[in-house]
């Protein structure tokens, strides 16, 4: 390769900017070349509709992909959660690093846990912002099952709006990835990490997606530098069952892989999934484990035995309309 600059398409977002610098210097290191942010302008990040009715599948990615299809850019970062799960012919995931913390966690006033928001609202329930019809299904199911009175509020907006909700009284708390608060530096301002046995993530939260033109081998044994296996294994398991769901990235769907060891050895990988209506009062929930995957079609095939399972217990009627 030569010492020309590698271009790294990102979305212009304070966390896009900061998660596409920390590939940036690890590609730096890899490769000996150096690596300039190209910004781009996202759908997503200029529509102020919800992203259930703008349809979310893309609406973070598209630009970021016809960028590389035109050259404009030699590969993208992206939140591997706002990845449609189809793969374009013309693209590979050329790495998927470590992956961070998957929780979502709370910000609340006055330093609350989530358990203890309705107690203490002077509105009587307590009001949780979140744009995630994934969050608001699960929160509202397990409020209800626990006696909490909660109201879950539709927003949008970057951290910082988000945030400022609660600092300017409009809502008790808001609801937020672990991950995307700690890459930009904000994981104190966290008051209550939720379980996964209370809100599972996306499929693939806290994982990044480096991707680059498929015809790029080069590049693409490079930035192969940075993938992680496990990470890889456990976020295609999880995105097989989205797909196999025909959910898509806006849909009320949690998932979540991880490796079950017995001390040092890992034994199995264990994939849990969750469908509701965003009111809380239909759920199905189911899980299962296998040997941890060694191919792709090994984790792929773990996530579409779960998705048949759950779609025998009645999940298709929960996601509203599904992705085409």
């Amino acid at each position: 390769m030569s010492e020309k600059a590698l271009r790294l398409g990102t979305r212009r977002s304070k966390l896009a900017m900061a998660q596409s610098g920390q590939v940036a210097e690890a590609v730096r290191q890899v490769t000996g070349r150096p690596v300039e942010l190209v910004e781009i302008t996202t759908y997503g990040d200029v529509s102020r509709e919800a992203l259930a009715q703008i349809g979310g599948t893309g609406v973070f990615v598209t630009a970021l992909r016809d960028a590389l299809l035109k050259g404009e850019v030699d590969f993208a970062v992206h939140s591997l959660k706002d990845l449609p799960t189809a793969q374009p012919e013309e693209l590979v995931l050329a790495a998927v690093p470590v992956r961070e913390d998957p929780r979502d966690v709370i910000v609340a006033r006055d330093a609350l846990k989530f358990t203890d928001l309705a107690a203490s609202s002077p509105r009587g329930a307590a009001r949780i912002g979140t744009g995630s019809p994934r969050r608001m299904a699960q929160l509202n199911a397990y409020a209800r099952a626990h006696g909490l009175d909660i109201e879950t509020v539709p927003i949008r907006g970057n951290v910082d709006t988000r945030i400022r909700y609660v600092h300017d009284g409009e809502l008790d708390a808001v609801v937020l990835a672990a991950a995307g608060l700690n890459r930009i530096g904000r994981i104190d301002e966290v008051t209550d990490f939720l379980s996964v046995d209370t809100v599972l993530p996306a499929p693939g939260q806290g994982a990044l997606a480096i991707e680059c033109a498929a015809d790029n081998a080069d590049l693409i044994a490079a930035l192969g530098e940075l993938d992680d296996p496990f990470t890889r294994a456990a976020v295609t398991a999880e995105r097989s069952l989205l797909a196999a769901l025909e959910a898509g990235c806006s849909a009320p769907v949690g998932a979540l892989a991880d490796l079950l060891a017995d001390g040092q050895i890992v034994k199995e990988m264990r994939l849990r999934g969750v469908v509701g209506t965003t009111d809380g009062t239909r759920m199905v929930q189911l899980s299962t484990t296998g040997p941890v995957p060694q191919t792709h079609d090994q984790a792929t095939a773990l996530g579409r035995e779960l998705a048949t399972e759950m779609l025998a217990q009645g999940a298709a009627g929960l996601m509203g309309e599904r992705a085409q």
